[in-house]
């Protein structure tokens, strides 16, 4: 039997919760993306629980075990029972009733062979007890081992389940699966069912688009995306066929603690991003700021928006084949901390009205275009210079 060592097996508040469910006679085990990435050697961040447990038992238990429980979702089965100050969701074992798509009505089942058939994919499918071990009713392990991502039983209906699992497709092929081996199958259910997506809010489709951006290279699921119309449905005008050029500048020019998603998503160029992924009003003013530095020389926009903004477009125009000029990021950070020297009331008296702000703007244009080198008095004379021409 495969059995896994991983640091949050020993984690207390888990195992009281464990011992709260299975001390009654319930089985009790761990699912999804913690054994999954346990067993792949992948840091694990939350540890969900699967149950023969029914909630209203799962509440009686974790009370009698001096532990709290809330209903986060008690109609589809999920109480989160809080030990130690962390949550553990624990979700009764459920067989689909009916699904339209977007959601479904679950029935409660006794049989861990049924919850495990309503979930997406065959690495996803995975349990393991407290101690370890692994159980494996729809034959994940090996798939995982292979690192191919397999929908469980008809891909064709797990995605008429809910079509925001063709984003979740490309999404854990971009993370988990093996370049080259997207599973035939599954590719062509995500292009039979891309329809569907028009069915799925773009909160949802926000939420899949920002972690498949994230992951370390989403060249490849992008691509596939955009050959079964899949990136088109979830981000109109989108082009991702310079995705591999940004992810190489990643690698050469390297990108700091900086997100990856917003560079990746300005590089797709998608014709109304804000509105298609609901992004927040931040994000939506990070998407706009590097498309406009996009279109200045890198210092000029290190100047006016900052040094992240400024490295972040840079990255993006080497994958567009704009070769970086030498030295810059050093020109960046020079640029970023320049303060332009000249101010209103320098001119006042000898320039008013919308002349001032004229002048003050020429003066700021030949300042970036000297390097940030000329001086107040420079720019002052520059500034007067030009109306006295013009009235001559």
């Amino acid at each position: 039997m495969t059995r896994i060592s991983a640091p949050f097996l020993s984690d207390p508040g888990l195992r009281r919760v464990m011992a709260a469910l299975t001390g009654d006679g319930h089985q009790a085990l761990i699912v999804g993306g913690a054994v999954r990435n346990a067993l792949m050697g992948v840091a694990v961040s939350d540890t969900d629980i699967a149950t023969s447990a029914r909630p209203d038992r799962v509440i009686h238990l974790a009370g009698a075990a001096g532990l709290r429980a809330v209903p986060t979702g008690i109609a589809h089965g999920t109480i989160t029972v809080v030990a130690d100050g962390k949550g553990y969701e624990v979700t009764t074992f459920r067989r689909d009733v009916e699904t339209d798509g977007r959601r479904a009505v679950v029935a409660f089942s006794d049989d861990i062979t049924e919850d495990a058939q309503r979930r997406d994919f065959t690495m996803n499918a995975l349990y393991c007890d407290a101690d370890g071990r692994v159980l494996d009713p729809v034959g994940g392990l090996p798939d995982l081992a292979a690192r191919r991502l397999r929908f469980v039983g008809d891909a064709h209906a797990r995605i008429a389940e809910d079509f925001l699992r063709i984003l979740r497709f490309f999404r854990f092929h971009a993370w988990y699966g093996a370049p080259g081996q997207a599973d035939p199958d599954a590719l062509a259910a995500c292009r039979d069912g891309v329809a569907g997506l028009a069915r799925i809010s773009h909160e949802r489709i926000g939420a899949e688009m920002r972690k498949l951006l994230s992951a370390p290279d989403p060249s490849e699921a992008l691509a596939l995306m955009a050959q079964g119309g899949a990136l088109a449905a979830a981000l109109p005008g989108a082009d991702a066929r310079d995705m591999p050029a940004l992810v190489e500048a990643e690698h050469d020019f390297g990108h700091g603690a900086l997100p990856k998603w917003p560079r990746r998503l300005a590089l797709l160029n998608a014709t109304d991003p804000a509105d298609a992924l609901r992004l927040s009003r931040d994000e939506a003013r990070m998407q706009q700021q590097l498309q406009q530095a996009m279109a200045m020389p890198a210092p000029e926009a290190a100047y006016r928006m900052g040094r992240a903004i400024a490295a972040q477009a840079t990255l993006i125009r080497a994958a567009r084949g704009d070769e970086p000029l030498f030295g810059w990021c050093h020109a960046i950070a020079q640029a970023a901390e320049a303060k332009f020297p000249l101010a209103a009331q320098d001119l006042m008296g000898q320039v008013q009205g919308p002349a001032l702000g004229d002048a003050l703007r020429r003066a700021e244009d030949a300042f970036i275009a000297s390097g940030f080198a000329l001086s107040r008095d420079d720019l002052r004379r520059l500034a007067l210079e030009h109306p006295a021409k013009d009235q001559g």
